[in-house]
Parts: structure tokens; sequence; C-alpha cells
């Protein structure tokens, strides 16, 4: 089960996750509560990224976004597919999600930062979207995940979400749904939004000075 949050971790704001092969509502308390949850999608994914990280790898991908540039690693057709499953992973309902909030430019900023060398992840990320694309051949005759219906997206990473690619995939999108929007992610402030924070510009965004000594505890 893709468990973001305690199902008794409750407010206004909205997240949602597979549970039992469909898609179900787990609603938001805190910062603090997403943290945790941050902290086991990070878990759950062969891709390390610190908070620097995710701060320094993304650094044009706002740039990228607004001038319309072509994406620099990913192709077409694996931006659509990578894409597709990030807007299921958070989807948009009567707030936005994965999609709006551009998660799709911060993977490709990240898989193209040379510096880390992010060839064998990337590499991993092509291999387990393949294996998706034969499930979407062998289940409905298709060739790619994104022209699915949305219940059969979401059947189909249901059936794969205890994977590795599932896990990158999981940690990849909240980590650029909630990163600073000039480095990729969270365009218009989305990711913020949902989970309801105001950014204040303390310690490193998206989190304050009183987060950071949760961050290197996970208490």
């Amino acid at each position: 089960m893709l468990d973001l949050l305690p199902a008794d971790q409750c407010s206004k704001n909205r997240l949602q996750s597979y549970q039992g092969g469909k898609v179900v509502v787990n609603k938001l308390l805190s910062r603090r509560a997403f943290l945790q949850a941050s902290k086991k999608a990070a878990h759950s994914s062969a891709i390390m990224l610190t908070m620097p990280m995710i701060l320094s790898a993304c650094n044009r991908a706002e740039q990228a976004r607004l001038s319309g540039e072509s994406f620099q690693i990913l192709s077409e057709e694996e931006a659509n597919e990578f894409n597709a499953i990030a807007a299921r992973i958070i989807p948009s309902d009567e707030t936005p999600g994965a999609l709006e909030a551009g998660v799709i430019y911060f993977i490709d900023n990240v898989m193209n930062d040379d510096m880390l060398g992010r060839d064998e992840e990337l590499l991993e990320l092509r291999n387990g979207l393949r294996e998706l694309q034969t499930a979407v051949a062998l289940n409905y005759g298709g060739t790619y995940f994104y022209q699915l219906e949305t219940s059969q997206q979401d059947q189909l990473l249901t059936e794969i979400e205890i994977s590795t690619f599932f896990g990158n995939m999981r940690f990849l999108t909240l980590a650029g749904m909630f990163s600073l929007p000039e480095y990729g992610g969270n365009r218009d402030n989305t990711g913020y939004q949902l989970i309801g924070y105001q950014p204040q510009g303390a310690w490193a965004a998206p989190y304050g000075f009183y987060d950071a000594d949760f961050m290197e505890k996970g208490e």
C-alpha cells in the first residue's frame, strides 16, 4: 500500500495515494506530518537526493519551462510517460497536482545532473518504464501508459507499487512537487498550497528552521 500519511492525520488540505487498487484521499494535518511521509518515500527510493541536491540540481528547470525549451535528457515519449505517472501519484482534483506543478521538468533536470552522475539511475527509470509499457501492451493492447484511461493507469501502478521503479517515481514526484518553484518543481507554489504552507524563506525551503533538526534526526 502506498501510504503517504496515516489516515487519522487530517485537515482540509488533500493528497491522494493508491490503496487496494484505487485512488483514495489521504488528508494532511501539518508540515511535520508531511516531512515524515517524505522520509518514508525517500527510504523506498534508490535515488538519493538531499535538500541541497534538490535545490542545486534543478536551477534551469523553471527557465526551461517558461522559455519552452525541449527536455534536456528525457525524450518526448519518456516525458509524456513519466508525467502521466506523476499525475497519478499526486492527481489533480479540487487542488492542482503534479501535472500543474511541472514535476516533469524537475525530474528531467535531476536526471540530467552531470556532476552527480545519474546515468545508472536514469537507466533504471527507463528500464522500469519499458516494463510498464510491456504491461500496457499485455493488459490493454496499447503502447503508451499516458494514453490509457486513469482507471487503467491506477490498476497498473497498483500492481507495481512495491517496485524500485515506482518508489523512485514516487520520491521524485514528491521532491518536485514541494521544491522551490525557481528550481523546477512546485510551479506557482502548487505544492505549498496543497500542504497549507506559506513560504517564509527560513532554513532551506520548503522547510523552516524548526524542521532542520527533524530532517537530521528523523523524529
